[in-house]
């Protein structure tokens, strides 16, 4: 028999088995009472109809509360605050494009004057023989990441001031693979500039030139992986020193690959890079880089461009487009927040009237729900591709879809995605994102990359494109962290200095998704340090590169050269 006190003076004997029934019924309570707590509401079984749209800093939009980061730090200057929201973090990016864009316009123009097909086929003998090539070459996955492969090719060849080279055959490996004569990725629905050369073009001017027989020049293409950070010299070779007639970059399917160069060791690369790019620490001022890019280098085909004409109506292009990926998600929310962030967009352009908004989801569900809301105050333009008749619609032999990539893409077929990103890039003032979970996907950000180039005139002085990004409360519970995956343009904003527990919002968005944390609250998630530290990179908590440490790694790794060679 054991004694249990209570009291100042008493005591009482008691018995072993009331201690462990009190003990119990305390621990009872203490689980009942967090069972009860409501840590996240789930998201609604289907989307709302004609519900009124909410004001984006409401209560019942926040997911935060009083112990809300965001709210902690409003009043307090930029060097008080210890985190951002990521309005905040998009305040540098309201405008300041325009400028930069309009001279790497004149970049771009400049090199293809230079390296374009009509100019070199023409050089004589020995000038072309010792010309310069880089390979744009991508396989028919997804169109974002597919697409970024050739764009990064094409930013290659201006910082190395070579040629672009469109890969047209599907696989690579062996150099007999690469003689077979294949189709332009997406050649179906995506029409190609002239100023680009052919594998078969340049290897028949290789032949008709005598630069194996005269001159002792073979045909050979080096090859850098960016997806194998132990092999790549992404950052510790100087490229345009590399001798090989054909570079070939390969694995990078997004707007990061290029942007490594930025930090590459030899000042003659960074450069390049910095010439085309900017300086990223200043995040503010940089170009629409890969959106000039695909004005000067891709069209749609005259199958896809009648769809969009079908759509448009003969009417003027739309204002603003709206882009959901829901990946067959229903969320009121996400819904609420990207209604909020078209009025924001309307606003901002001072668009009084009813715009004209295209919707473009890989969710049916979603289109039909949100579109009796959306009609309140604009004209909703979407592809029904289901109700339109033309040779594009019965084209059997086009792109196939596994059943797996459902979820991924949506249940419509592959060229309906086309007919979306060229009449979604027709928009003339906006492009907003939003997402179950990721915004800004790769898809998102070309349309908005061709859309904004589209808009610019070297005469424009107006309010500049906007590119918003659309974030319901709950999927900035923990800040941006949720943003992970390089391809995602809030990506570098992911890490510590991003404020838990934020409201909804819709902030201004990066045209050109930075590669680096340079900028005043970037800051990578633990994960990216892991990976950059592959590359040699050693980042500190906040993003900054430790130079002298990538110095002596590059110093110290073996330089790993591959290439293929072509039998003409």
């Amino acid at each position: 028999m054991k004694y249990c006190y209570y009291g100042r003076f008493r005591r009482r004997r008691v018995s072993v088995r009331s201690c462990l029934i009190v003990c119990a019924v305390c621990i009872g309570i203490g689980l009942l009472t967090v069972s009860l707590r409501s840590v996240d509401p789930p998201i609604d079984d289907d989307f709302p109809v004609n519900h009124e749209v909410q004001d984006a800093s409401s209560a019942s939009l926040s997911g935060g509360g009083p112990e809300n980061e965001s709210e902690g730090n409003r009043g307090k200057s930029e060097t008080e605050r210890s985190c951002a929201t990521v309005e905040e973090m998009g305040e540098v990016f309201k405008g300041g494009f325009l400028k930069e864009s309009l001279r790497v316009r004149r970049i771009i123009q400049d090199h293809f004057l230079l390296n374009g097909a009509s100019r070199v086929r023409g050089l004589p003998p020995e000038q072309f023989c010792r010309h310069g090539f880089v390979m744009g070459k991508s396989s028919e996955a997804g169109f974002g990441n597919e697409m970024y492969k050739v764009l990064t090719g094409a930013t290659l060849s201006i910082m190395l001031n070579r040629s672009l080279i469109i890969g047209q055959t599907r696989h690579i490996g062996l150099s007999s693979s690469l003689s077979v004569l294949g189709k332009y990725p997406f050649g179906d629905y995506i029409s190609y500039s002239n100023l680009t050369f052919t594998l078969k073009e340049v290897k028949h001017l290789w032949r008709h030139n005598g630069c194996e027989r005269k001159y002792k020049r073979h045909l050979i293409m080096r090859t850098d992986d960016f997806e194998k950070p132990s092999e790549t010299n992404v950052l510790c070779s100087n490229w345009r020193k590399w001798k090989q007639p054909i570079i070939w970059f390969q694995g990078t399917t997004d707007a990061m690959g290029a942007q490594f160069f930025l930090k590459n060791i030899h000042p003659e690369m960074r450069n390049a890079a910095s010439n085309l790019f900017g300086l990223p620490e200043l995040i503010q001022s940089r170009a629409n880089v890969f959106g000039e890019l695909m004005r000067v280098l891709i069209s749609p085909t005259k199958d896809v461009e009648e769809a969009v004409n079908w759509v448009i109506g003969g009417g003027v292009d739309p204002d603003i487009t709206l882009h959901m990926r829901m990946l067959t998600n229903r969320s009121v929310r996400a819904v609420r927040a990207a209604l909020n962030c078209i009025r924001k967009a309307m606003r901002i352009r001072n668009l009084i009237s009813r715009p004209k908004v295209v919707l473009v989801s890989d969710s049916p569900s979603l289109v039909k729900s949100i579109t009796p809301d959306l009609s309140n105050f604009a004209e909703v333009v979407h592809f029904d591709f289901e109700h339109f008749i033309g040779n594009i619609s019965s084209d059997n032999n086009g792109l196939h879809k596994s059943d797996f990539r459902v979820k991924d893409w949506g249940p419509a077929p592959r060229w309906v995605a086309f007919v979306d990103f060229f009449l979604a890039s027709r928009a003339r003032y906006a492009v907003v994102s939003g997402a179950h979970r990721r915004v800004g996907t790769t898809y998102a950000q070309l349309i908005a990359g061709l859309a904004a180039a589209h808009s610019l005139e070297e005469s424009s002085t107006g309010p500049s494109f906007s590119f918003l990004s659309s974030f319901q409360g709950n999927l900035l519970e923990e800040g941006l962290r949720l943003q992970v995956g390089w391809g995602h343009v809030w990506n570098r904003f992911a890490g510590p200095l991003s404020c838990r527990h934020q409201p909804s919002q819709c902030a201004f968005t990066p045209l050109l998704p930075p590669a680096w944390w340079d900028g005043l609250w970037q800051s990578p998630i633990p994960r990216d340090i892991r990976r950059m530290a592959a590359y040699g990179v050693q980042l500190s908590g906040f993003g900054t590169v430790d130079e002298n440490y990538l110095q002596s790694f590059c110093k110290s790794r073996k330089t790993v050269v591959k290439t293929v060679p072509f039998i003409l």
